[in-house]
């Protein structure tokens, strides 16, 4: 019996360190709703943390643009509000989304406000900045509009400062190949 609830443990504790796939997360949108990443197998992501009283605010209408040109069964643009910078994102989700749709006509998926750094950060930005888990490099989140650019395969292929554009050739060029 000892034996049985040693194993037992072990199977647990290993499950619980077992690494964590870009497809294992499941969010909650700026509406509620669970957004299941497993439904992005196959496609191309940039997640990108935003905020609606920053300077690079007016991201929003290139990252709409692409959107509205490149958004398809291949690509998606996923926003994750963070009120991580400066408070530049103070609002409730309601307020979040009624802002974007009536300032920058955002229809790209939102999802609920979360931290993206600091001891409260959100699981996806964990596996997004830390190597043990995406195995691909450790980053820092450095602003609002910091973009990460999944694969197809749920890899982390780029990181990109916030300050780089979302219609910058170098994101085209990767949505496009």
């Amino acid at each position: 019996m000892k034996t049985l609830v040693t194993i037992a443990l072990c199977i647990v504790v290993f499950s619980a360190n077992a690494q964590q796939s870009f497809y294992d997360f499941k969010p909650s949108t700026i509406d509620g709703e669970i957004f299941d990443f497993a439904k992005l197998k196959g496609k191309k992501v940039m997640l990108v943390n935003v905020a609606s009283k920053c300077g690079l605010t007016p991201q929003y209408e290139q990252l709409q643009a692409i959107h509205d040109q490149y958004g398809s069964d291949d690509f998606i643009i996923i926003g994750f509000p963070a009120n991580n910078f400066l408070s530049q994102e103070p609002g409730s989700d309601e307020e979040i989304n009624t802002f974007c749709k009536k300032n920058y006509g955002v229809t790209f998926q939102m999802m609920s406000k979360i931290s993206v750094k600091g001891k409260d950060q959100h699981p996806i930005y964990q596996w997004l900045t830390k190597k043990e888990l995406n195995n691909f490099e450790d980053s820092k989140v450095s602003w609002n509009f910091q973009k990460y650019l999944i694969n197809k395969n749920g890899e982390i292929e780029k990181v990109i400062s916030p300050r780089t554009k979302p219609n910058d050739e170098e994101i085209i060029s990767w949505i496009t190949q």
